[in-house]
Formats: C-alpha cells, sequence, structure tokens
C-alpha cells in the first residue's frame, strides 16, 4: 500500500449565468405593430424568465413595449435614458430608470449591466448601437451574446454587408459564429444560451485586426 493519494475530481464548472439581457430597439411610434407587439412578447418572457431587462429607458416604439411587457409581467427593468431625450422618448415611469448625461453613458451602462444583447427591429440608431457592439466582439473587448430578432428577413441586408466584408477579406470568418439570428422572441432566451454554452470565440490570428 502506498501512501499515494487520489487527485480530487475537478470540479465542474458553472454555466455562464444569464442575469440581465440588454435590448437594441427602436422608439418610432410609426414602426410595423407587429415587431411592437413582438417587442412587448419578449419584454413578458424575459420577466417569466427571471431575467432583468436592461433598455434605452423610452416609453414609446418597441422600446416601451418591451419594457410594459417585462414591467407587466412582474419583471425587473432598467432603463437608461440620456437628459436630452426624456422629452422625445418619454421615459416610461413605473420602471427604474437612470438619467445620464449623454449617449456614450447611456451605451457604457447599458453594455456594462447585460450579460448578452437582443437586436430588435429598428432605424439608424439601433443600428449605430449595434454595429460599436459587434466591433468591440471583434476586437475582442467583450464576448457577450449578441442575437438578432429577424422577422421576415428584417436584419438581412446587415447580414449580406457583414458576409460581403467577410468574401472581400476585411473580416474573418470566424466572426459570424459570434452572434445569432432568429426570427421569433421566443428563440432568442435559447440562442443567447446556445451562444454561451457554446465557449467564447476568439480570432485565433489576434494580430490581424481590421
Amino acid at each position: 500500500m502506498t501512501g499515494a493519494l487520489n487527485a480530487p475530481a475537478p470540479t465542474p464548472a458553472a454555466a455562464p449565468v444569464l442575469g440581465s439581457v440588454c435590448v437594441y430597439c427602436a422608439s418610432s411610434v410609426t414602426a410595423n405593430p407587429a415587431y411592437i407587439a413582438a417587442a412587448e412578447q419578449f419584454g413578458a418572457l424575459l420577466a417569466k424568465d427571471g431575467v432583468r431587462l436592461v433598455y434605452g429607458g423610452g416609453g414609446i416604439g418597441l422600446m416601451g413595449a418591451c419594457a410594459r411587457g417585462a414591467y407587466r409581467a412582474g419583471g425587473k427593468v432598467l432603463g437608461i435614458m440620456p437628459a436630452f431625450l426624456q422629452d422625445r422618448e418619454r421615459v416610461y415611469d413605473e420602471v427604474e430608470t437612470m438619467i445620464v448625461d449623454s449617449m456614450h453613458e447611456r451605451k457604457m451602462i447599458m453594455f456594462e449591466e447585460a450579460d448578452a444583447f437582443a437586436v430588435l427591429p429598428g432605424g439608424i440608431g439601433t443600428l449605430e448601437e449595434v454595429v460599436e457592439l459587434m466591433s468591440w466582439r471583434r476586437l475582442e473587448l467583450h464576448r457577450k451574446p449578441i442575437v438578432f430578432l429577424s422577422p421576415d428577413g428584417f436584419w438581412d441586408p446587415l447580414f449580406r454587408l457583414i458576409d460581403h466584408t467577410i468574401e472581400q477579406n476585411l473580416t474573418p470568418s470566424w466572426f459570424n459564429s459570434t452572434w445569432a439570428s432568429v426570427e421569433t422572441p421566443r428563440e432568442l432566451l435559447p440562442a443567447m444560451r446556445a451562444l454561451l454554452q457554446s465557449g467564447p470565440q476568439s480570432n485565433p490570428a489576434a494580430t490581424e485586426l481590421t
């Protein structure tokens, strides 16, 4: 009999937690009613799943619908609103809202408070937010899941542009594994969790940044 001891079995790594989801979406009151309904449905789904909604703080358009859906279903909501937009985007007073000085501060707090990102239909503001988020992912400044809600192919033109940059050797092909797209609100959270479970995708040639 030897005095050697068997090494203890390694403890399995804890599964990544999805505690808060940031939603980027339109504040326009003229948006397709089906998109507004989808945003409200997703807010309710977040609440049902115990996931906090982090969003831009507005009470109109898809933004307001998502917050109302979460709030009415008993969920936690955090809104981030720049002071200069309070009248235009109409703060949703029923939920916790932080008033900040600038768009830059709004975007940074939304990013820091979220474990994953849902990109719903939106206009130029939403596009600007998600392109910056994807750029940060490209530079490996974060590895948080990004999932688009693309009903009726809403985001297909953006996806084609990304593919075009890959075809032109301006974006690496691995980048398309860092985000996902779904067609219905019910698919968003499962897609986020699938990205979390698949582990971080990283640049095999970190020096080749474009």
